[in-house]
């Protein structure tokens, strides 16, 4: 999604949209791949999820319309960061 390269599905991280801490739509990271709704698939790096954010790519890719606040990506930037080797 972010920087657009095809890999292997078990290369990349499937992220759907729930909520954050405070309760607003966010995108989350669900690694099992096991949530219920629509997916999407990027690579697990700070890089991909950069330009994902840049090109507005979340909502695109999960088809989010909902209204309010819009989807934050936070939760999935915290997932990478702490994640990261």
């Amino acid at each position: 999604m972010g920087c657009r390269t095809r890999a292997a599905k078990s290369e990349l991280l499937r992220v759907t949209v729930g909520s954050d801490a405070s309760g607003h739509a966010a995108v989350v990271p669900d690694p099992q791949g096991t949530a219920s709704g629509r997916g999407a698939h990027l690579h697990p790096t700070t890089e991909c999820y950069e330009l994902a954010v840049r090109r507005r790519a979340f909502a695109r890719a999960l088809r989010y319309t909902g209204s309010g606040a819009g989807l934050t990506s936070t939760p999935l930037g915290e997932y990478l960061t702490s994640s990261a080797p």
